[in-house]
């Protein structure tokens, strides 16, 4: 599509809510437009699609190619978002609408915070900066399906060529309000599935329940979390709300009708680990918990998902920036996963940071202060001076 150039942040984000980019469907029209605002002379764009072609990451480069340094600095954002089907909406969820509030104005839309509007201060800045003046280059990373699992960073960090590099430092515009964020929890999806034998169910001993069995995994998962709840594993005191591993059982499904003894009972939980925690460790812990209670019925465990969680030392270079830009002391964490777990395995150092509050994402009426916006923008801009147009 042609470049649309000389666009502002507002008008870039107002655009950019306008693609319904639910993670159910296509993001390609939002990563053509953000293309096309970016794409000049000097400036290198790749797409790379996931395996149905029905999304793409993009990848934007300006300023020198990455040498084995790794200096300069990724920004990165991911496109999707999710439903916008909840009751509460006071206005269209795709249409960038401004309300007054006693802290100023406010832009109402899904993806407002989460995360369009960092999205849209990256490429306005991308687009304005002189790309002679950059001596460590500038990147730009929009991915889809952060938001069912990380998945388009997953299949980036999967794919990247061994032989080539990228800036080691990145920014996740998650909404943070402003503080930054350098580590968080994982969120590991694992499925039981428990096997019976049908029958009529006037005469059940023919057959085998396999929601009795599911039953008795179910209060064996509930034992491990609260397990769990009473362990303090390393790094624990900078998740205060719940500073263990938390484990939730979110899904049953079995059965097939009311006369006929099920012979399936399929439960799907989510684990949501600490950094530095080992996936397949935890597996272990819940692949023990169901044999001992389901030792006499046949059951199988698997993976479904696994978010990884994020560990950026205290002492990372833009970590330290943006604490003093935004004058925070001490480390903060996130319970929820982001795309900085899997750009880790690039040996990627992220840290979160970016306007908007985590609270106010995933609900109706989901808002982006607009203080917070501008200056965002301003700090954005500080940020990239200081590491790609003044540090080689």
């Amino acid at each position: 599509m042609p470049a649309q150039r000389g666009l502002d942040s507002q008008e870039i984000l107002r655009r950019l809510i306008a693609f319904d980019t639910t993670s159910a469907k296509s993001n390609l029209a939002l990563v053509d437009f953000a293309a096309g605002l970016l794409d000049r002379p000097g400036v290198r764009i790749e797409r790379f699609f996931s395996p149905e072609g029905t999304k793409a990451n993009l990848l934007v480069e300006l300023g020198p190619e990455s040498t084995a340094a790794r200096s300069g600095l990724l920004l990165s954002g991911h496109t999707d978002v999710v439903p916008a089907l909840e009751d509460g909406w006071t206005s269209d969820p795709f249409v960038l609408t401004e309300r007054p509030s006693s802290d100023g104005p406010r832009w109402f839309a899904r993806g407002s915070a989460d995360m369009k509007g960092f999205i849209a201060l990256a490429v306005e800045l991308a687009s304005q900066l002189d790309i002679a003046k950059l001596v460590s280059p500038l990147a730009l990373l929009l991915t889809y399906d952060e938001e069912v699992g990380t998945l388009g960073a997953q299949h980036f960090a999967h794919d990247w060529p061994h032989d080539r590099e990228l800036p080691r430092l990145a920014v996740i515009g998650e909404p943070t309000s402003l503080e930054v964020v350098r580590l968080h929890k994982g969120h590991l999806k694992l499925a039981v599935t428990v096997r019976g034998a049908p029958a009529h169910s006037s005469l059940p001993h023919l057959g085998k329940n396999a929601i009795e069995a599911g039953a008795r995994a179910v209060a064996a998962l509930g034992a491990l979390r609260d397990q769990l709840q009473e362990e303090h594993p390393e790094y624990g005191e900078h998740f205060p709300g719940a500073p263990f591993v938390t484990l939730n059982v979110a899904r049953i499904a079995g059965g097939t009708a009311i006369n006929i003894v099920p012979d399936r009972c399929v439960i799907e939980l989510g684990i949501r680990l600490l950094p530095g925690m080992s996936s397949f460790a935890i597996t272990e812990r819940v692949r023990a918990a169901l044999a001992e209670a389901l030792a006499d019925d046949e059951h199988t465990l698997e993976g479904i998902g696994d978010s990884p969680p994020l560990l950026c030392r205290d002492d990372a270079p833009h970590a330290e920036f943006l604490r003093q830009e935004v004058g925070q002391s001490g480390t903060r964490g996130a319970a929820y996963a982001s795309d900085g777990g899997p750009l880790q395995a690039l040996g990627i150092e992220s840290v979160l940071f970016g306007p908007g509050s985590i609270e106010v994402a995933h609900r109706p009426d989901e808002f982006l202060p607009q203080v917070e916006f501008e200056r965002a923008a301003g700090i954005l801009r500080r940020l990239v001076h200081h590491f790609c147009e003044t540090t080689p």
